[in-house]
């Protein structure tokens, strides 16, 4: 099928106001992790609206929109819940109102990432409206509870719902460039234990807590000294919180934990990771604890399904028919060569790719560095071209398998 790749970019620009509407329509609804019921409802309604074949919620609480019946199954993924504000006094306008100024809008949500579920939605309308279907099924995720635990979703959607895809366009924010890869990370976590006693005479008892800082001293050590590659680059680690148990303030510390975000580059394991930080001089000292966390939170609809924090690396080759999939949508929609990276931070590719060997390639609107910022935003020209790359990569990829 010659797809009209001018008709598509023209179709793109002419929803540009409903993309945006909808997308203010989602900020304007709070939806952190576990408490997305009401932008999964918006979401649906809006899938129903333009037109998609199926739409349904399975039971962790996704949404799963589908448009055509072809036997190639193309996934296109936003997860739609958020972050937290933060300090409301660090923001210039409501985080909740889906500000509008120009060409950017502005809030919650409107990088991180639902401006790229506007854009999906809009591009199945723009596959229905030009006849755009092939021997494909575009299956649209809304998913929840990424940013409590990237990738959680997927496990469930692979494990659970029987749902493997063929490969899967993450619409994370990449500023309209297309990725290829990620970091890993693990959530570590490190506990001392010692002897309480009075705080007056400190010598009676045994301080976790001074059992614990030649730790973090060696852990600050131990991030120079980790792995590197030449696509995602350095392995890293940082101290993120701190945690003490005492029986008063008069009282020496009887225990002291402290949690580790590892990323983890091309190479680096889960277990090699543990065993880095079990082998410090000072853990074995302190005789600390190392172990992973797990994420056992419910999700909005009370579904419990329990998982360790680990959190593969993963990449996918530019020679891949998916990542050429998205290249030549590129080219063809824009007459000009895309710009190839990566991400810095983790996305929902950590399960699809990293766990489950389902090609992983990004391209989203709005920015990275916005994510979990303070007046957060993102720009209705990327909307637009996104919702024309979203609307064509599925018929390339097919043309090329054929």
């Amino acid at each position: 099928m010659k797809i009209p790749f001018e008709q598509v970019l023209a179709k793109a620009e002419e929803y540009k106001e409903d993309m945006t509407r909808f997308l203010r329509d989602m900020i304007a609804i709070p939806s952190e992790s576990c408490e997305e019921e009401g932008v999964i409802n918006r979401i649906k309604e809006e899938m129903e609206k333009v037109g998609f074949d199926k739409v349904e919620i399975d039971p962790m609480g996704n949404v799963l929109g589908y448009v055509g019946h072809g036997k190639h199954l193309i996934a296109m993924d936003a997860h739609i819940d958020t972050v937290g504000i933060g300090e409301i006094k660090n923001w210039e306008f409501d985080p909740y109102k889906g500000m509008e100024e120009g060409d950017v809008i502005g809030g919650r949500g409107a990088s991180d990432q639902e401006g790229g579920m506007a854009a999906m939605v809009y591009a199945g309308k723009i596959i229905k409206d030009l006849g755009l279907e092939d021997d494909y099924t575009l299956l649209v995720t809304g998913t929840v509870q990424e940013e409590d635990c990237d990738g959680l979703c997927w496990q469930y959607i692979i494990e659970e719902d029987g749902i493997r895809p063929e490969f899967v366009v993450s619409t994370e924010p990449t500023s309209c460039r297309i990725y290829r890869g990620q970091r890993g990370r693990m959530e570590i976590k490190v506990e001392t234990k010692g002897i309480s006693c009075h705080g007056s005479a400190p010598e009676r008892g045994e301080n976790a807590i001074y059992k614990m800082a030649p730790i973090i001293t060696e852990l600050r050590a131990l991030h120079e000294n980790l792995g590197d590659d030449e696509f995602l680059g350095k392995g890293s680690l940082t101290i993120s919180q701190i945690f003490h148990k005492s029986p008063s303030r008069c009282a020496v510390a009887d225990g002291c934990t402290i949690s580790i975000d590892r990323r983890l580059t091309w190479g680096e394991t889960w277990e090699g990771a543990l065993q880095e930080v079990r082998n410090l001089p000072a853990v074995k000292e302190g005789k600390a604890e190392v172990s992973l966390y797990t994420y056992e939170r419910p999700s909005w609809t009370g579904l419990v399904y329990p998982t360790d924090c680990y959190f593969p690396a993963w990449k996918v080759e530019e020679d891949h028919p998916a990542c050429q999939a998205l290249i030549e949508s590129y080219r063809h929609l824009f007459d000009k060569e895309p710009v190839v990276d990566k991400w810095t931070f983790s996305t929902n590719g950590v399960s699809i790719m990293g766990r489950h060997g389902i090609p992983v390639i990004g391209f989203g609107p709005g920015n990275e560095e916005e994510a979990h910022a303070p007046n957060e935003k993102t720009w209705k020209s990327h909307l637009v071209t996104c919702a024309a790359m979203y609307a064509v990569i599925p018929g390339l990829y097919v043309e090329g398998q054929k």
